[in-house]
């Protein structure tokens, strides 16, 4: 009887460790990360105001103005949280196919070096930004992370996804193709 209290405290303990230990948590939010769940234009709300200004950390200034009339992939992050890090290598190779069709958006009010920093070790490349202004208006409240929005042509949110998704996923790029289309 001792010996299987001891056993079931060992496997008990090892899980405890599994799920508190970062990589095996990011590694475990992956494979429970499915393709968001897209919006029909007449159900979504719209952006109107892109007055937004954005200071940009691993590349140039911008106003989200800039990205009017383009598909947009917005997303809200950062590197100390595991559901964003388990959802990056997917939206790496999003980017990687879509990077000269669609404006990638990416914010965190993390610190700028701790941004660069997991950037130079890890070898993603998406743009990140820090808002430089008020958030807009328009978008739903971002109270947790990741938060990622994807606008159509037209400023529909057609996408509002809370949690890890995945980004690289043949449904989700077959809807990336069809609103590129619009």
């Amino acid at each position: 009887m001792k010996k299987h209290l001891t056993l079931s405290n060992l496997i008990f303990g090892i899980a405890i460790f599994l799920l508190l230990y970062k990589p095996s948590r990011i590694w475990f939010i992956r494979q429970l990360s499915f393709s968001p769940s897209i919006e029909k234009v007449e159900k979504s709300a719209r952006v109107f105001n892109y007055n937004w200004k954005l200071k940009g950390l691993n590349t140039d200034d911008i106003n989200f103005y800039d990205f009017k009339g383009k598909v947009v992939f917005l997303n809200f992050w950062a590197t100390w949280c595991p559901p964003c890090v388990a959802e990056l290598p997917s939206i790496q190779e999003f980017y990687n196919k879509y990077q000269d069709k669609v404006a990638f958006v990416f914010i965190s009010n993390e610190d700028e070096e701790e941004i660069l920093k997991f950037f130079k070790q890890t070898g993603y490349e998406f743009p990140v930004y820090q808002s430089n202004g008020s958030y807009l208006n328009e978008l739903p409240p971002v109270n947790s992370i990741p938060r990622t929005f994807i606008l159509d042509k037209s400023g529909n949110i057609r996408v509002d996804k809370s949690g890890a998704a995945n980004w690289n996923s043949v449904s989700f790029l077959s809807f990336i193709d069809e609103i590129l289309l619009d």
